[in-house]
């Protein structure tokens, strides 16, 4: 795996001097050392686990056959694709979210002299997907598949963030809105499909497969992207933010989190009257009465509770897919996300 993820980050150093020589564009020296430096704060810094996915699922769909180079580099490339992606998404969120740290360090826009350049390097980040699509894949005649792969997943992403968005509207915080429903669509859309579909998907197209005949693998991967999300609201909560990198707002930010849906859901009128009191609001007295509810409430244990059944529910469709290939790395994904701390 270390050999894998050497690898992987060898071919970020190719695309990334690839994208800095781009010939439609007359680079100056200027240009060239801010796209540089937007690259490397941006991209490379995460956990890379979408992307080296990528080449783990499709590893495990040859069935223990050896990868040659190249199918190593052109896995690797749609890797980071989604990695770049993921960087897309995030520039733009910390905007919209008004967000202090990400990945242990400040947003990019928070950074000196960045600011709102941060939403044209946002919009560079999303064209470069193209740019190394049609470097490496132009020829292949699954091309139009992943650029159609890759259109749907950003706009899939950009409709459940604006649910999201919507659903917190500064001046009309209102947590009747909210419901475990709401938030499964906000996730479903937001998160699932290009965290956890996408990877899949390129590998299944690499290895010359019709999507259309894997909606199940599909659905398994959407409820495993919910399962993480749920794990996401809960460490934004109860995590402890040296493990998780970054510090949660959720409840400041008025989230429709899983845990005040949950809370929603079992408190009583007097700890509802609570909630809406508190949810939402900046000053840490708020939020302290809120973690306080959420204790008394024990979310910790239904969370719990959560987390196995919806383990094994996934553990059961995944058995009960044909293919033991798809079964391997649907396995390997889930295996990656079960009780993670961060």
């Amino acid at each position: 795996m270390a050999d894998l993820r050497s690898a992987f980050l060898n071919v970020y150093s190719q695309l990334k001097s690839e994208l800095l020589q781009d010939p439609s564009f007359e680079f100056t020296d200027d240009s060239r050392q801010w796209v540089d430096r937007m690259l490397e704060y941006n991209v490379p810094g995460g956990k890379l686990n979408r992307g080296l996915s990528v080449i783990d699922s499709y590893r495990l769909l040859k069935e223990g056959k050896e990868l040659t180079q190249d199918e190593i580099f052109q896995a690797s490339a749609l890797g980071w694709c989604i990695e770049w992606l993921q960087a897309y998404f995030l520039v733009l969120d910390d905007i919209m979210d008004n967000s202090h740290t990400r990945r242990g360090q400040p947003c990019w826009f928070r950074v000196p002299k960045v600011g709102l350049i941060a939403v044209n390097d946002g919009v560079l980040l999303r064209n470069h997907i193209g740019r190394i699509l049609k470097n490496h894949f132009r020829g292949k005649p699954y091309y139009v598949d992943l650029l159609d792969l890759f259109n749907e997943v950003e706009f899939q992403t950009a409709s459940g963030q604006m649910i999201d968005l919507i659903t917190t509207l500064e001046g009309e915080k209102d947590l009747s809105k909210y419901s475990l429903s709401k938030h499964r669509r906000i996730v479903q859309y937001k998160t699932a499909y290009y965290s956890f579909y996408l990877s899949v998907a390129c590998a299944l197209v690499m290895a010359g497969e019709n999507l259309d005949n894997h909606v199940d693998v599909k659905n398994i991967l959407v409820d495993m992207g919910i399962y993480f999300q749920v794990q996401d609201d809960y460490l934004d909560c109860f995590g402890n933010p040296e493990t998780i990198g970054k510090i949660g707002t959720d409840i400041e930010d008025f989230k429709c989190s899983w845990l005040v849906v949950k809370a929603l859901e079992i408190c009583n009128e007097e700890q509802k009257k609570v909630l809406h009191e508190n949810y939402g609001k900046p000053d840490p007295v708020n939020v302290a009465k809120v973690k306080a509810l959420y204790n008394e409430l024990n979310l910790k244990g239904v969370f719990e509770e959560y987390e196995s059944s919806s383990y094994e529910k996934l553990v059961s469709s995944i058995d009960a897919h044909p293919s033991k290939a798809v079964q391997a790395v649907l396995k390997s994904f889930l295996g990656k996300i079960y009780k993670r701390q961060k």
